[in-house]
């Protein structure tokens, strides 16, 4: 037997390394630790809810909040009048109809209900909302205006947005596509997108026709609300197309209702037969989820994405950054190492864009690059997300410190986008009650506006590169 001199190796080696790597906290392991047990029990209308119920989706879906009763309903005596009048008038208010799950209702400190980063991206309480900036509009990313045939965006080269519907299991207040997606509300008369066949067919028939398309992702509306049969017809039809290669089938379900991974089995095989057959044809079929906070990432959430593991279907994620919900170093490096952990595979995070009625869920590009400086090199490259600015107006994704101009006081960054539109520019606005004091004053004149864009474009015409 040899000894570790004879070896060649360095005796005491094990001192030697604890000198140069001292043992972690547990601190530094609290992304492997999730919400386990019964949590949904301390919400009084849940509080006889068994387990194998909690874990349906029906019911998950039967039970979802939509209206400020069915909150009062829920919550009964958790928090106070006031806040159930708040909520109220936020309904009343907001662009985006709502709909909240159990899952995530059970998820929400009503202790402190005004600051939870959960209650703050569901449910809108109008003492929180703030005027829209004056440079937002409603198709923010200008979808509708690079769409070949309804529900189809064609920007980028190679790629397509398919929305085959136009419904989510829950409604986000922030989603970008609130010109189109769920019931009108009092403030929107929505687009129509509903679930057509003949609709459809226009789509795939354009995909079909153009030859440098490659890749899909079929979003709406939500993937988790196409019927089984739906998943199959879909993912069949596009996969076996010749000039695609890859599928991206965008759900935030596995963030606000993960039962339905475990208790609709349908639904899943749907999902697993479009994958197999990729595989076999060696192309690329794939799920795209959307968690915002490490606190949506349960037990149940460990067992949806398990079973997705099992099944051989990747699965990545797309988050959008807002303000006091993951606009922390802390907080967005938890939820990357968590979903890294469980094999979510972090993929963007977006600059929140420019929605009406979130204004208070806005924050600025500067946050961004600070917190990419910070995540980077927290976990594995794979799993560390690019953090990018969708440009409004059609620019697409563009890394978020890739501007051609910014200006911290007005808020003003300016992106090229020469691979998708090339010779134009496109121009993102921050939030103008988080600027200095110089640019909100700027910003209250309504004749500075005009002339804070053009010294933003002066300035980025003669920086740009291509």
């Amino acid at each position: 037997m040899t000894t570790s001199s004879e070896s060649g190796a360095p005796e005491g080696g094990a001192e030697v390394i604890e000198a140069l790597k001292p043992p972690v906290g547990e601190e530094a392991l609290r992304h492997r630790e999730v919400v386990e047990g019964e949590f949904w029990k301390r919400i009084p209308a849940y509080a006889d809810v068994d387990t194998e119920t909690f874990l349906s989706h029906t019911w998950q879906a039967r039970n979802s909040i939509n209206k400020p009763k069915k909150l009062l309903k829920t919550l009964q005596d958790m928090v106070p009048q006031s806040f159930y009048d708040d909520v109220a008038e936020g309904f009343r208010r907001a662009p985006m109809s709502v709909r909240v799950s159990p899952s995530l209702m059970s998820l929400i400190n009503w202790n402190a209900a005004y600051e939870d980063p959960i209650r703050k991206q569901f449910i809108p309480v109008a003492s929180r909302c703030l005027p829209d900036h004056p440079k937002l509009g409603l198709d923010s990313l200008g979808e509708q205006a690079d769409a070949p045939v309804p529900g189809l965006t064609h920007r980028y080269h190679d790629k397509a947005l398919f929305l085959p519907l136009n419904t989510c299991p829950v409604y986000c207040r922030f989603c970008t596509r609130s010109y189109a997606i769920g019931p009108n509300t009092d403030q929107v008369e929505k687009a129509s997108l509903r679930v057509n066949k003949e609709r459809w067919a226009k789509a795939f028939a354009y995909i079909q026709s153009r030859p440098e398309l490659e890749d899909i992702v079929i979003s709406g509306g939500d993937a988790y609300q196409l019927r089984p049969e739906q998943i199959e017809y879909i993912g069949m039809t596009l996969v076996e197309m010749p000039n695609i290669r890859r599928l991206r089938f965008a759900t935030k379900g596995l963030a606000i209702m993960p039962q339905k991974v475990l208790s609709d089995p349908e639904w899943l095989d749907a999902i697993t037969k479009v994958v197999e057959r990729g595989r076999k044809l060696h192309k690329e079929v794939v799920i795209h989820t959307h968690f915002n906070h490490p606190d949506e990432f349960t037990w149940i959430s460990r067992e949806a994405t398990n079973k997705l593991m099992e099944r051989g279907i990747i699965v990545r994620n797309q988050a959008v950054l807002q303000r006091g919900v993951n606009d922390t170093v802390d907080t967005m490096s938890l939820l990357v190492r968590r979903l890294g952990y469980y094999n979510v595979q972090p993929y963007y995070v977006y600059t929140h864009d420019m929605v009406k009625g979130v204004e208070d869920l806005r924050t600025t590009v500067s946050t961004a690059i600070m917190l990419e400086k910070f995540v980077r090199g927290s976990t594995a490259g794979f799993n560390t997300p690019t953090f990018v600015c969708d440009a409004p107006g059609g620019g697409g994704k563009r890394d978020v410190h890739s501007f051609e101009h910014y200006d911290r006081v007005t808020g003003i960054s300016v992106y090229t986008a020469p691979a998708v539109k090339p010779g134009q520019v496109f121009m993102y606005f921050d939030p103008i009650h988080l600027l200095p004091a110089e640019g909100r004053a700027r910003w209250a004149d309504p004749a500075q506006h005009e002339l804070m864009v053009q010294e933003a474009l002066d300035d980025a015409r003669a920086n740009a590169v291509g």
